[in-house]
């Protein structure tokens, strides 16, 4: 039987192997107790060395952050906001009256039934992932589109016509072979538009291209 090729871990992608032994002797105490307790860490974006990978710790509160690399041989499971989206454990969350809850009943069925390749990030994505608490009630909904093939400027602004009507704000990335971008900004018709890549921001008129100006 063919070996199953590694995983290759994307920004927001949670990975859980990083133990508080493994953390570098600057780490706070916080990011100590976060790994103790089994906390995932987020895959952050930045260039990495072969076999490594840019990673985050989360803390308790929300200024508490921790960037830093972990070898790729410690990755024990790996956990991508679309298959938080297909688990949509936020049906049996013992807080759905949450304004980013109830935006996830609302739009979940839309985002499906328009076939998006979609997931859920940030704070409530953590949560749902791991059964950690991260979230509260005014949380706002961080989603991703994954868009390995251009995303329309129309279809960018009927999703943010969708999005307005959300129970909550939501902020959602488009992301694209290069890096990613605003939804909003992408369907607002701007000439140009900020491009998150590993090597830092850029100032790009196509978030597809391959020739892109820098910011």
């Amino acid at each position: 039987m063919a070996n199953k090729p590694p995983v290759v871990p994307s920004p927001h992608d949670l990975l859980w192997g990083l133990t508080p032994q493994q953390l570098p002797a600057d780490a706070p105490a916080w990011a100590h107790a976060a790994l103790a307790r089994n906390a995932p860490v987020v895959v952050r974006r930045a260039v990495a060395e072969p076999g490594w990978v840019a990673v985050g710790v989360r803390g308790v509160a929300r200024e508490q952050r921790f960037a830093m690399w972990m070898p790729l041989t410690l990755m024990r499971r790996c956990v991508r906001p679309e298959a938080i989206a297909r688990a949509q454990r936020w049906t049996c969350h013992k807080h759905l009256q949450w304004p980013a809850l109830r935006a996830l009943l609302y739009l979940a069925p839309q985002l499906n039934g328009m076939h998006l390749n979609w997931g859920v990030t940030g704070s409530l994505g953590f949560e749902l992932a791991s059964g950690l608490t991260a979230a509260h009630a005014a949380s706002d909904l961080d989603l991703l589109i994954r868009a390995p093939q251009p995303l329309s400027r129309a279809l960018a602004k009927n999703l943010c016509d969708l999005f307005d009507h959300a129970p909550c704000r939501v902020d959602v990335q488009v992301e694209t072979p290069q890096g990613a971008v605003a939804l909003r900004e992408w369907g607002n018709g701007a000439m140009r538009v900020m491009l998150k890549s590993n090597t830092g921001p850029l100032l790009i008129s196509d978030p597809w291209a391959v020739q892109r100006t820098a910011a």
